[in-house]
């Protein structure tokens, strides 16, 4: 167990995202003490839930992968909880692209069965059919070997990496569609292939194919689930197994910087003025948003810093949250998601918001993938409308406070709405008749909550440079300062997960022993 000072707490944890609890828990489990901080009024992060006039919906997650009850990353979960979360399984269809004017693909797991849902609707295109879930196997594989590295002392990590050295360059070098282009000429199926990036956030001509490969070949191979209870669920578990271990959670605790002593992190000041020591920090606000936002001006490490900034980040969003009241099985609703390209192109981002109809969007029904929502008999549902987006749509509000940024601001919000619901409405006419609710989320909210640079959803891009970046090591070149989170590793909740253990291992390898499966 590490030292203790005057505060008694032997690691502090910035963040109470996935990779903020997972870090924290995974300290707690091994006796260690510590307190975990958190900027926004609600604990969770992106996990978090909200609810407003009788609907709830989830912040960030839409469904998850990796947690089937065979998967390292379920025990996991059960090790650090309280009491185990429970999940509900989606289903063998997960996803449906609606992708020009072609009829819907609905996209079923495991591989085989996508692969023949491919075949089925591009009967002469089997070679390259078979060829793409060839790479999805083979890039996952080459993505699991370099992201393990962000856990090796650097030696290690460089052999590893020499010594796969030829899927790297194939799998982890390349774009997405560098290597679509590699396999297919039929635009039709290549916009199919390429169709669920925003998954992981990373448009198919900027995203290493690697990481395009692990986060949908992980639906293949695990199916979709969806937390019972929402998303909500993840800090109502494991949050006590911090507690009861000592430790402490505190939201609404925004801290403005590092304490650095002898060029090493012993603590940190809140921007309340208050002073928290500890035997080590862990930072799981995103690396940008690390060295941007905590470390202290003349610190050093010039070197990383600039290795962290050379990294983008990834695209903004808008979410159409909307409550609906009567059956809306009946009238079109799935539990399964649905991707709409009315354009046929699919690596597009809606730049000029609001001035045209997004050309592409997500639409998903969390009330229909939760098994403990209760639609009482006014058959309550919510779901939820995505459409990403680029910072400077909004960005010459960035500056004001939400209740400071006028009419304009006003009219742009009630705008996009507006036409993020007549997209809807042309592809589920019936279910827009139920709508009694909406609300809209733009980047701005997602920089609020989150913190996220140019609210980025899923933080750094996931661009070959990123994928193979030394600068994301779990343990930075700063004493006493630890990563965790999804720049760590990958996007989403099990790669947040994993970046929570790399960081605690970080401070106490015994994780890895005590670590299920």
């Amino acid at each position: 167990m590490a030292d203790t000072d005057k505060n008694g707490w032997d690691a502090i944890i910035i963040g109470s995202g996935m990779g903020g609890m997972a870090a924290a828990a995974a300290l707690s489990k091994l006796g260690h003490k510590v307190l975990l901080l958190e900027q926004y009024q609600t604990l969770g992060g992106l996990t978090h839930s909200f609810s407003m006039e009788g609907f709830s919906w989830d912040a960030g997650i839409h469904y998850l992968n990796c947690v089937a009850p065979e998967d390292r990353e379920r025990h996991m979960l059960d090790w650090l909880s309280d009491t185990p979360i429970k999940f509900t399984s989606m289903g063998a269809v997960y996803d449906n692209l609606h992708i020009g004017d072609a009829p819907p693909l609905s996209l079923s797991r495991p591989f085989a069965a996508q692969e023949r849902d491919l075949k089925d609707r591009f009967p002469d295109e089997t070679k390259a059919i078979e060829a793409w879930i060839a790479a999805l196997r083979e890039g996952r594989q080459a993505a699991f070997t370099v992201t393990s590295t962000r856990a090796m002392p650097g030696i290690i990590g460089s052999a590893m990496k020499w010594w796969h050295g030829h899927a790297i360059d194939r799998w982890c070098k390349r774009t997405t569609q560098e290597v679509i282009d590699d396999i297919t000429d039929n635009p039709d199926l290549a916009a199919a292939f390429a169709a669920q990036w925003f998954d992981h956030g990373g448009r198919p001509s900027k995203a290493s194919f690697a990481m395009h490969a692990l986060i949908t070949g992980s639906y293949l191979e695990s199916g979709a689930w969806y937390p019972v209870g929402g998303g909500a669920a993840f800090a109502r578990h494991i949050l006590p197994t911090i507690t009861k271990a000592g430790g402490a959670v505190r939201a609404n605790t925004r801290v403005e910087t590092l304490v650095i002593e002898n060029e090493r992190v012993v603590g940190v000041r809140t921007a309340a003025g208050e002073e928290i020591r500890a035997g080590a920090v862990i930072s799981d606000i995103g690396a940008r948003e690390t060295v941007n936002s905590l470390l202290p001006e003349g610190c050093g490490h010039q070197d990383w810093i600039e290795q962290i900034h050379a990294l983008p980040h990834s695209v903004a969003h808008f979410s159409l949250f909307m409550g609906f009241e009567g059956d809306i099985e009946a009238a079109g609703a799935t539990r399964s998601n649905h991707w709409i390209f009315p354009g046929g192109k699919v690596d597009v981002v809606w730049a000029d918001a609001p001035d045209t109809p997004p050309e592409g969007m997500f639409v998903s029904f969390a009330s229909l993938k939760d098994s403990a929502h209760d639609p009482g008999p006014s058959r309550k549902y919510a779901g939820e409308i995505v459409a990403w987006t680029d910072w400077s749509v909004v960005e010459k509000w960035a500056h004001l406070e939400p209740g400071a940024r006028g009419a304009d601001y006003q009219v742009f919000k009630e705008a996009v709405e507006e036409t993020l619901f007549a997209q809807f409405e042309t592809h589920f006419p019936d279910l827009a008749k139920l709508v009694v609710f909406r609300t809209l989320s733009t980047p701005l909210s997602t920089e609020a909550i989150t913190g996220h640079h140019h609210g980025g959803f899923y933080g750094i891009d996931v661009t070959p440079e990123r994928v193979l970046s030394d600068a994301l090591q779990a343990k930075t070149p700063v004493p006493g300062l630890i990563l965790a989170g999804q720049d760590v590793l990958s996007p989403g909740i099990p790669g947040a997960l994993w970046g929570g253990i790399f960081a605690a291992a970080s401070l106490d390898p015994k994780v890895w022993r005590e670590l299920p499966g």
